[in-house]
């Protein structure tokens, strides 16, 4: 049987969804306190003028791709734990999707809070993740070379880990 590298332990000692024997596990939040939780993740989709005309002027076929993409984002933010293997399922308190037109497309920012024992980071991304994929799905037909990018958190706040926000 291989042995681990001194590296590759260090390195699975500080991930908490991998066991000591280097199997993946879901983390157990039984012990941690309750205590309120925000995350903020932010992601870009860049797009011909053409269907950025589309969007603006209300003339996409299949309806409004902005209203669309939020209610998908909020639709998956609350679904998280069924598409991340190891995310907890959380009872969120609040979800909001906004969508920002940039000079290329637009610029998604989703928020997420929870009072519990585990964060919302992921909830946030995967809510922005999917908004942005939407405006994609409803868009293809005028442009299938569509960008999404920049998918990153913003900000966290609660738990152990405190307040984190990314470096500009």
């Amino acid at each position: 049987m291989a042995r681990k590298s001194t590296a590759a332990g260090r390195a699975a000692a500080h991930l908490t969804h991998v066991g000591a024997d280097g199997k993946a596990r879901m983390v157990d939040v039984g012990d941690k306190p309750v205590t309120d939780r925000e995350a903020v993740a932010r992601a870009r989709i860049d797009m011909s003028a053409e269907a950025r005309r589309l969007i603006r002027s209300g003339a996409v076929r299949k309806g409004d791709p902005l209203q669309a993409a939020r209610l998908a984002g909020i639709m998956a933010a609350k679904r998280t734990s069924e598409l991340i293997p190891l995310c907890h399922p959380l009872l969120l308190t609040h979800v909001s999707v906004d969508l920002s037109p940039t000079r290329t497309g637009y610029r998604i920012e989703a928020r997420v809070r929870t009072s519990g024992q585990t964060g919302v980071e992921m909830e946030a991304l995967t809510a922005a993740t999917v908004a942005a994929l939407t405006i994609y799905d409803m868009v293809k037909a005028a442009d299938k070379g569509m960008v999404i990018g920049e998918v990153h958190l913003v900000s966290k706040r609660g738990g152990r880990g405190g307040m984190y926000r990314r470096p500009r």
